[in-house]
């Protein structure tokens, strides 16, 4: 019996060793570093971008009305064509206003005949005052006669005159180049001018953007750019409503002398080109830009400036602001805070809390943490394409702040 409980003992303590031995192998040997890839900070050029929200307005702007009553006889434009300065809009009635000018046009004969005769009448009375029949009464009645009539023939020639300019009113011509819009009398109907707007004529080629500045971001731009050109300094590029850049630049040309305190903002403008593009989906050409139109408007400067770069994945962000890892002498890995200025998609500009050369983690990131030795090695080929690409390309990253940095919070 003593020997069977013996064997027992022994079967279970033979069986604990091979468990605890199976286990210890079981178990992976302690992992070294994790792997990153750095990239020593460097100084890129960068185009400086702001962004704003803005308007397309027609740079003239013209409501055509009715200078004379009359019925539209003809509505000659097409509506929503363009017109050229001078081209006949719409054709009133003439006939009334041509029987007004003969009218006139015969009292300044009629005035003018009977001026003649005084003419005669004072040029007689002038030679009698040498002789015994003479007298100066006369002379001078004939005088103020004459000069009467004359006043008269001046009136009348204006009243022809004033008559002409009515009768040059029954045609509507466009005072400006443009796009014409819909009409709002149709032939046949009486207009004045109480008849209010016939229609709208607005210019094309070029346009003015406007768009409100907030003023502490008004300030910046000034401080920014006052030295290097003020206006001439930037130029404007506008992102249409569907997303893509609008093919012309701008210049900026004005800026309010007035703060608007609902919103406290400056108002700024720009003009840009307009020019007409060939679109195969109507049956001549275009121009992109309207009237009213609401685009995104892009400030940028017109010469790039050096900043101290870095990957833009490489930039992490919580709820203290951005920071990145740094890599030390002793390979472990540091929580540097820092301060982003302008910055593209790919390219971070860093104002503070980074030193050129310095080597930053732009791979690995999520197996990185404060203090922890890591295994730097280079960044891989897609990282060191971005850093080289021209920053200019890729703008969206502006002072709007609207994107935020490619890394997460690990």
């Amino acid at each position: 019996m003593h020997f069977v409980r013996l064997s027992v003992r022994l079967l279970t303590t033979a069986a604990i060793v091979v468990s605890l031995n199976a286990t210890a192998q079981a178990q992976p040997a302690p992992s070294g570093p994790p792997a990153v890839g750095v990239i020593k900070t460097t100084t890129r050029p960068i185009t400086e971008t702001s962004e704003f929200l803005g308007r397309i307005e027609a740079t003239n702007r013209v409501n055509v009305v009715a200078r004379v009553t009359a019925f539209i006889e003809k509505r000659v434009f097409i509506e929503g064509a363009e017109v050229k300065t001078g081209d006949r809009l719409y054709q009133l009635e003439r006939g009334p206003f041509e029987a007004d000018l003969a009218t006139k046009q015969a009292q300044v004969a009629q005035t003018q005949a009977t001026l003649e005769n005084a003419k005669l009448t004072t040029e007689r009375a002038r030679t009698l005052l040498g002789g015994p029949a003479g007298m100066q009464s006369t002379y001078d009645a004939a005088i103020s006669n004459q000069r009467s009539l004359e006043a008269q023939v001046l009136a009348a020639q204006a009243q022809v005159k004033f008559s002409q300019i009515n009768l040059d009113y029954t045609e509507i011509h466009s005072p400006i180049d443009g796009m014409i819009g819909r009409t709002a009398v149709t032939d046949g109907n009486v207009v004045s001018p109480s008849s209010g707007v016939l229609t709208t004529i607005v210019s094309q080629d070029p346009m003015y953007v406007t768009f409100p500045v907030p003023v502490r971001q008004a300030l910046d731009l000034r401080e920014r750019y006052a030295t290097k050109g003020g206006f001439n300094a930037v130029v404007i590029k506008v992102r249409l409503p569907n997303g893509r850049t609008f093919g012309q630049a701008g210049k900026l040309n004005f800026a309010n002398n007035t703060i608007a305190q609902s919103t406290d903002t400056l108002t700024v403008r720009g003009v840009i080109p307009n020019p007409t593009v060939h679109d195969p989906s109507t049956t001549g050409p275009v121009r992109e830009l309207t009237d009213g139109e609401f685009v995104t408007v892009m400030l940028e400067g017109v010469q790039p400036v050096e900043v101290l770069a870095i990957p833009r994945a490489a930039v992490l962000s919580d709820q203290q602001g951005d920071y990145v890892f740094t890599v030390g002498a002793d390979n472990k890995a540091e929580q540097r805070r820092i301060q982003l200025g302008q910055s593209t998609s790919t390219i971070a500009a860093v104002i503070n809390g980074l030193k050129l050369g310095e080597k930053v983690i732009a791979e690995g990131l999520q197996r990185v943490r404060p203090g922890q030795p890591v295994a730097p090695g280079p960044a891989s080929a897609l990282v060191e394409s971005s850093m080289k690409a021209a920053a200019g390309e890729d703008r969206t990253q502006t002072d709007s702040g609207n994107v935020r940095p490619a890394g997460k919070t690990p």
